[in-house]
């Protein structure tokens, strides 16, 4: 499962297929598969305008090049949960379940690397080092 969490509150809730959903108030960005059994909420108030008129159009970047950076971002972003002293607990609520192993499709991959994009400026956070990236 692949869950990507905001810094507001939220209420979890489960469907019967064991999925865990995060329902909030705010831009909601929905992705799953057919193929798998998983599914990815972003729930953050500008990222679904920020996908539409900021983000590169589908198929800029191959799949792999997103699985990479997605990969690398999603590591930073949970050791950054583990150092609630080091980095802001209402930006990096929770771990992220993201796999190299796992093909989660074109769309999610798009999606998840866009919203670390949006969040990096938003919130002013360079999860990789050098300069933040704009898109």
């Amino acid at each position: 499962m692949v869950m990507v969490f905001s810094c507001n509150t939220s209420k979890k809730t489960s469907t019967p297929e064991n999925k865990t959903i995060q329902v909030k108030k705010g831009d909601t960005v929905r992705l799953s598969s057919d193929k798998q059994e998983y599914e990815v909420i972003i729930i953050e108030p500008g990222f679904g305008s920020f996908l539409v008129s900021r983000a590169q159009p589908k198929g800029y970047y191959s799949q792999n090049y997103m699985e990479m950076r997605n990969f690398r971002y999603v590591q930073e972003w949970n050791s950054r949960v583990l150092q609630p002293g080091r980095f802001d607990s209402n930006l990096y609520e929770m771990n992220i379940n993201y796999r190299q192993d796992i093909d989660y499709g074109y769309d999610v991959n798009y999606k998840l690397y866009n919203y670390f994009l949006f969040f990096q400026n938003r919130y002013n956070q360079n999860l990789l080092g050098g300069r933040i990236p704009q898109n």
